[in-house]
């Protein structure tokens, strides 16, 4: 079983224990995406505030980004305490501001999720969703592999919503959950948006680094 919480500084071998509880099995046991980066934290063998991060407004909500070696590595809902305006974060605020502004449809950005080699193809799968355009989550499950259950895992620990789109994914019979934000409400407006958008020229598409 994995365990519950992670401590800010790392142990002498403590990560590959860490590491084990999540490449186990593809499904795995649910760690929540603060976990995940203290994980890539313990890997580096650097304390949380060594991450930089920034934030911003949205229609959504105060969301912060943080980077981990010129890559994202997460974005979470809510203002960070400490600013640290890196190109990379700049870069991300700016295409973030213009994809909430209805001006860009496609990220062009690094990430490097921390996950399990499936769960990173989940995630790959969900960023090749076009704008505009919803899956199932058997869709996704017959791109990436497992079944619905298990994509589901693999979206629930998404450490970097809206840029990883797990809001493109509905139920058959529904729009199907979601946890970030305001929940629904956060997930009906980032589909409306893309909707109205839908019809701009495609830019570069993001990457998603395995590290």
């Amino acid at each position: 079983m994995c365990p519950k919480g992670l401590p800010e500084y790392p142990a002498p071998g403590q990560f590959p224990a860490y590491q084990a509880c999540l490449t186990a099995t593809h499904a795995g046991a649910a760690i929540a995406p603060s976990d995940q980066r203290q994980l890539i934290r313990l890997a580096h063998n650097r304390p949380e505030s060594s991450l930089p991060q920034l934030s911003l407004h949205t229609p959504v909500g105060d969301i912060t980004l943080s980077e981990e070696d010129g890559s994202i590595v997460a974005l979470d809902w809510g203002w960070g305490r400490d600013q640290t305006p890196t190109p990379t974060l700049v870069e991300a605020r700016q295409q973030l501001q213009a994809y909430f502004d209805g001006e860009l449809t496609h990220f062009n950005l690094g990430l490097a999720p921390f996950g399990t080699p499936y769960r990173k193809r989940v995630w790959q799968a969900l960023i090749d969703i076009p704008s505009g355009e919803t899956r199932t989550y058997g869709q996704l499950a017959a791109i990436a592999g497992g079944s619905a259950r298990s994509v589901g895992t693999a979206m629930s620990t998404n450490p970097i919503a809206i840029l990883i789109p797990c809001h493109r994914i509905v139920a058959t019979n529904g729009p199907g959950g979601y946890s970030g934000g305001d929940g629904l409400p956060t997930k009906h407006f980032l589909l409306a948006l893309e909707q109205r958008t839908a019809r701009l020229p495609p830019t570069a598409q993001t990457r998603l680094e395995l590290i």
